[in-house]
């Protein structure tokens, strides 16, 4: 039985008996006489525990309350040190997702999560220190832009933002109806209703130059046609207008990439030469070219032309650099 768990038992038992002795305790818990004691001595250093030993009845109890004194409860959080270490480990993740992005608001769990973890068998720094995430190239949002979005995403209210387009360095100004925040490849994006264009967008959070929260009801987006919208083809900017992508990978990358997954409907085969043809939807292509890039000579686009021709320019282009 866990230590956490075994906390509860004590807790069940005190609570539903006048007393408890002691070989009942050791008995219901399955352990020692010393492993019993370590424990009760845990409650009631730590978690503050009113248990006294009842010499006139050979047993334990919790002290009973004073006339104006609540009956002692444990606290809240009542999880095993599996589910707390999953737990600290989402903490540990979300935290490296953008260092310090969240810690502020999950200080006090981590502290409390930690307290109870030190006591056992093993360290929760040793957790930590085993654990490295690397969240690779990202870019940080503002912490008071993301809080104000999650805010109109959960409360249902319309927001309305400054959205600046890196490519026309034009800012524009609108309302727009959150729907559901998305992490992917290092950036937070927004998916919601856009009231200036009178349709459903896909905004990178860290364009926003500004949010205001308002009390505008949200118009709310079923969750089916967000997918069908926004998630049926490749990469976050995708459009219900999508197209198939033949790409065929050289024998040598084929080893990896027939473990990839591109997108949730991709179609993968092997030719007779042994080289790996993946299809994958796409909409916008500007993601998709570059995950091509990616692969260099170990990929070549076989279908729809106007994207063999984009990979081809490009390569080119790269290809011209060295050439000065």
């Amino acid at each position: 039985m866990d230590r956490t768990e075994r906390f509860y038992v004590i807790d069940q038992l005190l609570q539903n008996r006048l007393s408890t002795p002691t070989n009942l305790l050791m008995r219901e818990l399955e352990v020692s006489r010393s492993t019993l004691k370590r424990d009760l001595t845990y409650m009631r250093d730590r978690l503050h525990a009113p248990i006294v030993w009842d010499a006139r009845v050979q047993g334990y109890r919790y002290e009973k309350p004073g006339p104006d004194s609540p009956k002692y409860s444990l606290p809240g959080l009542w999880l095993n040190s599996t589910e707390l270490h999953a737990l600290l480990t989402m903490e540990h993740l979300l935290d490296h997702l953008q260092p310090g992005f969240l810690s502020s608001h999950v200080q006090p769990l981590r502290k409390r999560i930690r307290k109870i973890l030190d006591q056992g068998d093993h360290p929760v720094e040793e957790l930590v220190r085993r654990i490295r995430i690397f969240s690779g190239v990202s870019t940080p949002v503002d912490v008071v832009i993301f809080q104000r979005v999650a805010e109109a995403i959960l409360s249902r209210n319309q927001i309305f933002a400054c959205h600046l387009n890196r490519a026309t360095d034009e800012s524009l100004s609108r309302y727009i109806s959150p729907q559901r925040l998305v992490y992917y490849l290092g950036n937070w994006y927004l998916d919601g209703w856009c009231h200036l264009r009178e349709g459903l967008r896909t905004f990178k959070l860290t364009n926003f130059t500004s949010v205001e929260n308002t009390d505008l009801n949200a118009i709310d987006i079923d969750e089916e046609v967000l997918d069908a919208e926004l998630t049926s083809g490749f990469g976050i900017f995708v459009g219900g207008d999508t197209r198939n992508a033949v790409l065929r990978f050289s024998a040598y990358v084929s080893r990896w990439v027939q473990h990839e997954i591109w997108h949730s409907k991709q179609d993968l085969k092997f030719d007779q030469t042994g080289q790996l043809v993946l299809t994958v939807p796409f909409s916008n292509d500007p993601e998709l070219i570059r995950r091509i890039l990616q692969y260099g000579p170990d990929v070549e686009v076989l279908q729809p032309e106007n994207l063999r021709n984009k990979v081809a320019s490009r390569l080119s282009e790269a290809s011209a650099v060295y050439e000065k």
